[in-house]
């Protein structure tokens, strides 16, 4: 069973991932996000088949507390956040929780 990656966000961040083929995605205009963003992440959160969620970094601080917890400590889906201060060791690691084995693993030759 494979899955998919969901994109949460305003309608300009989900935009560039939805060209690129993601079909998972939930808008949400930015001045509904402290509405509309909790509910957005939790059908998210019960979607089967998703297995990656992709938010902005800063789109986190919109979140109720509850969510933000359950989004962050989800082992499937997995978030990964983009934005702000996320370097690439912690999105290889989020992506390695996610998927279960290290894409970027170099071959011993």
């Amino acid at each position: 069973m494979s899955q998919e990656i969901a994109v949460i966000g305003s309608p300009d961040f989900t935009t560039g991932f939805r060209l690129a083929g993601v079909r998972k995605f939930e808008n949400v205009p930015d001045e509904s996000k402290d509405e509309q963003l909790d509910e957005a992440v939790n059908r998210t959160l019960e979607d089967e088949d998703v297995g990656i969620i992709v938010m902005h970094d800063g789109d986190l601080d919109h979140l109720s507390r509850q969510v933000r917890q359950s989004v962050e400590t989800s082992i499937e889906p997995t978030l990964v956040t983009l934005g702000g201060g996320a370097g690439a060791g912690g999105l290889r690691d989020k992506i390695k929780r996610a998927i279960g084995i290290d894409l970027m693993e170099e071959d011993e030759d």
